[in-house]
Order: structure tokens, then sequence, then C-alpha cells
């Protein structure tokens, strides 16, 4: 089952479960106005293609919450505060 993580990790912009996000096959997670800025919009950890995050239904959510865990790269961050 999907992380569903609450964070972009690279602006660190809240994520809701509903938010339109963009996740790889390693659950790295992002919103849509950074995946722009990545070249070939592939990500920045594995260079893997990057697809929309699916929404989990509300009362799944119940079930099965979004993490609360936050997840932020590094790498990724330095080049987004040089554009901010």
């Amino acid at each position: 089952m999907l992380e569903l993580r609450p964070n972009c990790e690279c602006c660190d912009r809240d994520l809701a479960p509903s938010d339109v996000a963009y996740i790889c096959t390693f659950e790295c997670t992002w919103c849509p106005a950074c995946v722009e800025a990545f070249p070939g919009r592939a990500c920045p950890n594995c260079g893997g293609t990057l697809e929309l995050r699916p929404v989990r239904p509300p009362a799944a959510l119940l079930r099965h919450p979004a993490s609360t865990t936050r997840v932020v790269s590094a790498s990724c961050r330095e080049p987004a505060e040089s554009r901010a």
C-alpha cells in the first residue's frame, strides 16, 4: 500500500492525500510545481518516471490513513531554494 507522504520532498509543501502529486516507483513524492522544473520530468533521486499519485478514497483513508512522516531531499532543496 502506498504511504501517501504528506509533503513534497523538494519544497516541503504540504500535500493532502487528495492533492495532485507525483510519485516514482520508490514513492518519492513531489508537487506539480517542482516536477515541472525537473529535467525530463524524471525523479531527481532515482531518475525514474514520475506518475500521478493515486487518490485514496475517503472511506479507505479511515482504515488506512496517509503517512505523517515528512521526507525532504536535501539535494533537491538546494536548487529549489535558489529558484525562490
